[in-house]
């Protein structure tokens, strides 16, 4: 796919979320807030960070908006699907993420946004009961509803564009089944076959958003668009996809500690990882098979990261069962800590001669308001890379999420490492704004 620059925005952006939880409200109310000149929108990369362009004589440090024709604040038009009816200003105050004094300058606005009905299916999600969801007859008639959702909300609302982002809960663990989900053909005969076991209400998302002419994001570590048919898809429709997993608190740290300890050559045997979170994110993970789903998610990081076959005098060193450093993740739902989570990491090193050392890291995190920034970022670069004419996997968002997607099918490694990702972002930022791509992933 050759790179191009980005075309200039016209008209204004649709966002269509799939869940109007603590981290959609929270998003949405920032955005707004912003947008009034009531917040700032800290922890947006797309706002505020500054990337070089040219070197020597010509080298200039500058924001994104500077670089490439980024859509504005301003033409950001929301939508919603939630299993729950309540508006996004009763969910932003259900939610208990932001105070009284922040959502109710925005209560008209939030007012407006009102969720259409999901399109949900128990058996992925048994904690949650909500009532506001589709009558379906199939997998193929759940696609056929949403598309008409989302052809009605550009009309509705006049919007020139739209980008759908996933920021709903954890859905069980879908294991690949090549028969199924490796072509677009086998996956459109298995949703019109009504085949709820490998065929996901969030797959049917995807594919209509993409059907659609809307790039998907997937902001949950649910296989949706990890799989080849997919990725076919994207590449008929010309769409971008990118996922999976918001990377918020723990695994944040994770891609950016590990990469200490790998370069300054220390050993590793073992990092234990745990959290705990009170919020609905929570209540559906205590679910042991939504947890599965998650768990691949978060330990893929580290093993991308050090690599036991490169050093293994640093990294092969495990317990009597293993050839390589213990790794374990948990995650505990906690209601009184509501969206407020706690990580914490336990991580056993080894220095000169083998001795052993330990570091300990508390990260008391807020989950919606580190997702946010995140969710502006994704769908703001999305959008960006569909008007330069990217579309499939674009591996350049890794930087923003857990579980990069990447073709497992022909033996890509996902790029874990915080500070290369951060390489293959700017170097696509420059792509698009016309600029050499002129850093290297070591």
């Amino acid at each position: 796919m050759s790179t191009q620059k980005a075309e200039a925005p016209k008209g204004k952006l649709g966002v269509l979320v799939v869940g109007l939880g603590a981290v959609t409200t929270t998003f949405m109310a920032g955005v707004l807030a912003t947008r009034k000149g009531l917040a700032k929108p800290v922890g947006s990369m797309t706002q505020y960070d500054k990337i070089r362009i040219g070197k020597g004589e010509d080298k200039k440090y500058l924001h994104y908006k500077d670089i490439v024709p980024l859509a504005e604040l301003d033409d950001i038009v929301f939508g919603a699907w939630d299993v729950y009816p309540a508006n996004a200003f009763e969910s932003a105050v259900n939610a208990e993420v932001l105070k009284a004094k922040d959502i109710l300058p925005l209560k008209e606005e939030l007012e407006a946004i009102k969720p259409m009905k999901a399109a949900f299916d128990k058996n992925y999600a048994k904690r949650l009961d909500g009532d506001n969801v589709k009558d379906v007859k199939d997998r193929w008639d759940m696609v056929e509803q949403l598309r008409e959702d989302i052809r009605n909300f550009k009309k509705e609302t006049g919007v020139d564009r739209v980008v759908v982002l996933w920021a709903a809960s954890t859905e069980v663990y879908v294991p690949v089944d090549e028969k199924i989900h490796g072509s677009l053909e086998a996956l459109e005969a298995a949703m019109k076959a009504d085949d709820k076991e490998h065929i996901a209400p969030s797959m049917c998302y995807a594919y209509a958003a993409l059907s659609e002419g809307c790039p998907f994001i997937m902001g949950a570590p649910n296989t949706t668009v990890d799989i080849p048919a997919m990725w076919e898809l994207a590449e008929k429709t010309k769409m971008p996809i990118a996922g999976k997993d918001f990377k918020t608190g723990q695994t944040l740290v994770k891609s950016g500690f590990a990469p200490i300890i790998g370069t300054r050559c220390l050993g590793l045997h073992g990092w234990f990882s745990t959290n705990i979170l009170g919020n609905r994110d929570g209540l559906v993970l205590d679910e042991p098979a939504n947890f599965r789903t998650k768990e691949v998610s978060k330990l893929s990081t580290l093993e991308s990261i050090l690599v036991p076959e490169d050093q293994p005098d640093l990294y092969g060193h495990g317990n009597d069962e293993d050839t390589q450093y213990y790794h374990k993740v948990r995650i505990n739902y906690y209601p009184p800590r509501n969206d407020n989570k706690e990580g914490w990491d336990n991580i056993d090193i080894f220095g000169w001669m083998g001795y052993p050392m330990q570091i300990k890291i508390n990260f008391l995190c807020r989950d919606s308001i580190l997702a946010a920034p995140l969710c502006l970022d994704l769908v703001l670069l999305s959008d960006l890379a569909q008007r330069a004419g990217r579309y499939g996997t674009q591996r350049f968002l890794s930087f923003f999420l857990k579980s990069p997607m990447h073709d497992y099918t022909k033996g890509e490694v996902p790029v874990n490492h915080l500070f290369q990702q951060y390489v293959m972002l700017k170097n696509a930022i420059r792509e698009m704004g016309g600029y050499e791509a002129d850093e290297e992933i070591d």
